[in-house]
């Protein structure tokens, strides 16, 4: 469980330090947008996901097993953050945030970071595909401008709520939404290199505001955003409060632990390299612990940031410790500009992440799959939109392994599974 900084660090020069240093500005602008575009989806205010990029970001690379991981908050986190906010506020978020931070730790003292390959890959896909279109369906509100009460966590009430405030669209903020999305693809396309989303987002921001169009502002919404970080708090808390929250909690050590070692695999084909699991996983230990002391969210590693990183030439985890230290610098130097952003542009961004996650260009394979998997596929999609991530990852992981020992028993004996 050595961090792999340690190793590293070892005949570091100033010339890894600039690469670094540029990697790490690249990866904060485009950090920063996205980390409140997420918070805000979540339900909470959106200083707590500038809080996770920093806080959560700095631990995860400084203690983590990847030379080039990136963590902060993840899109994947929203529906389950978003669930846990609408039932029991913030104060039971951080209850599970910290939860799930000590049940990481366990897990890395367990040696579990080997357990997750045991993960069928058509329920991690399957479980991408649904939070992608839940992430979707729950950016329409803003991306069109609509005025009401927050949407409810469930799939189903948040869609007849959408047709409920339809009266409400505004034109300009579709436009402003749909600007984002359009400008996003087509310049990730040009030049995948740039740090786009925060270019784009704070350009169609401009825009609205000197023509004084109708779109809503950060800090309009939810307030100015601080420019530091707060004191840490210790939070208050039941048994009983901690018996209600342990199925969020091991949701959020599931997926930060799924996500982060994913990420780092990934990572490891990018670079040649071979990240270490058990650091990896006691790194978002201790990131889940002291982020929610703060008021942060749950954090992970970030595929999308961790591929930004190693595009922009960031090679050791002092890229991930600076990147975090340019958004508290940003933060200090620039915290009304950020508040300036508009939502609809915002809302834009995780679309387009959404898109992005989704995987379109797998849809070819996916379809080919046999039988089986497809459907396992298809289960903890429709079981992550339509129930919740818990009863989806449980079912989908359960009937994965089941279908997968009774492939292998009817082989054994000569009688291939239909659609195997």
């Amino acid at each position: 469980m050595k961090p792999k900084i340690l190793t590293t660090i070892v005949g570091y020069s100033l010339h890894d330090l600039a690469a670094d240093g540029i990697a790490g500005i690249t990866v904060a602008l485009v950090a920063l947008p996205l980390s409140i575009a997420i918070a805000i989806a979540s339900g909470v205010s959106p200083a707590s996901g500038v809080i996770t990029a920093i806080v959560a970001g700095f631990l995860i690379s400084a203690l983590g097993g990847s030379r080039v991981q990136i963590g902060g908050p993840t899109s994947a986190f929203i529906v389950i953050v978003y669930g846990i906010v609408h039932d029991y506020g913030q104060p039971g978020l951080i209850v599970a945030t910290l939860m799930a931070g000590v049940i990481l730790l366990c897990a890395a003292v367990l040696g579990a970071g080997r357990l997750i390959r045991y993960v069928p890959e058509p329920v991690v896909e399957g479980f991408t595909v649904g939070i992608a279109l839940v992430i979707a369906f729950g950016q329409l509100k803003d991306l069109l401008g609509m005025a009401g009460p927050a949407l409810p966590a469930a799939f189903l009430p948040k869609i007849a709520s959408l047709w409920g405030l339809r009266g409400t669209a505004s034109l300009p903020a579709l436009i402003a939404g749909l600007a984002c999305i359009g400008a996003i693809l087509g310049l990730r396309r040009l030049a995948p290199k740039v740090p786009w989303p925060l270019f784009v987002v704070a350009a169609i921001s401009i825009v609205a505001t000197r023509l004084h169009l109708d779109v809503t502002s950060v800090a309009e919404r939810y307030g100015a955003l601080p420019s530091g970080l707060p004191s840490p708090r210790f939070p208050e808390f039941t048994a009983s409060q901690l018996v209600s929250l342990l199925p969020s909690a091991l949701t959020i050590a599931f997926l930060a632990a799924v996500e982060s070692l994913l990420s780092a695999t990934v990572a490891d084909r990018m670079i040649g390299s071979r990240h270490r699991s058990g650091a990896e996983l006691l790194a978002q230990g201790f990131a889940n612990i002291v982020s929610p002391l703060f008021g942060g969210l749950p954090a992970t590693g970030a595929i999308a940031r961790t591929a930004t990183n190693v595009a922009a030439g960031g090679r050791t985890p002092v890229a991930g410790m600076l990147h975090a230290l340019a958004i508290l610098v940003l933060l200090a130097i620039a915290a009304p500009l950020a508040g300036a952003l508009s939502l609809p542009a915002l809302s834009g961004l995780l679309i387009v992440t959404a898109w992005t996650m989704s995987e379109p260009h797998r849809w070819r394979a996916r379809l080919q799959l046999p039988r089986t998997e497809l459907a396992v596929l298809v289960l903890t999609a429709a079981l992550t939109v339509f129930a919740d991530l818990t009863l989806a990852l449980f079912c989908g992981t359960v009937t994965g392994l089941a279908l997968k020992a009774w492939r292998r028993r009817t082989t054994a004996i000569g009688h291939p599974m239909p659609g195997a």
